[in-house]
């Protein structure tokens, strides 16, 4: 699989703001809208880390990220923090699972975090502004899927110079080419 791109994100996003506010709605007349949240938010946080593994190349890892993020989210569920922190927390975590997988440096890592503040930001700006947890999860995601404008190092490339078509160490090895070439064919 290919870096998802952002239009592809803002579907998902359409989609996580359906969830979260069918699931809200549905389950608020029995357990309270604070319990639901709090399953809400995880719940959503997983779809999001799976669909990001999913747009990834790189295998390495996922069960022990799934294991630690699986750990994380239970002694969180446990310890009952404040709603706010509770958010950051799970933010956090796929800030830290997106820098792992998706980024090579400190910079774009760094980056992808104010990314990460912004959305919040954002939610809850929607969410006081609206009172729709649609719109709130809705904008959430969409700064989130801003992140695919993060390049994914900042290191700057070696410039390739091309090299002379009478260089010695060319040649010598054109030559080499050609003598195993010639010992493979026979």
């Amino acid at each position: 699989m290919s870096r998802p791109g952002f239009f592809h994100d803002v579907a998902i996003a359409a989609i996580l703001g359906f969830l979260a506010s069918a699931f809200i709605a549905v389950l608020t007349p029995f357990v309270g809208v604070a319990a639901v949240t709090r399953l809400v938010i995880p719940g959503l946080a997983l779809l999001y880390i799976h669909y990001l593994f999913s747009r990834n190349e790189e295998k390495t890892g996922r069960v022990t990220s799934i294991a630690l993020w699986s750990a994380m989210t239970v002694i969180a569920w446990w310890l009952e923090p404040p709603l706010p922190f509770y958010l950051l927390i799970h933010v956090g975590a796929i800030w830290l699972l997106r820098s792992l997988y998706f980024y090579s440096g400190i910079v774009p890592s760094l980056m992808d975090m104010a990314l990460s503040g912004l959305s919040i930001v954002a939610a809850i700006w929607a969410l006081s502004r609206t009172g729709s947890v649609f719109l709130a999860t809705w904008c959430f995601f969409l700064v989130q899927a801003l992140f695919v404008a993060i390049p994914t190092s900042l290191a700057a490339r070696p410039a390739t110079t091309p090299v002379a078509p009478n260089d010695e160490f060319e040649r010598a090895r054109r030559q080499a080419d050609a003598a195993l070439k010639q010992l493979i064919s026979q």
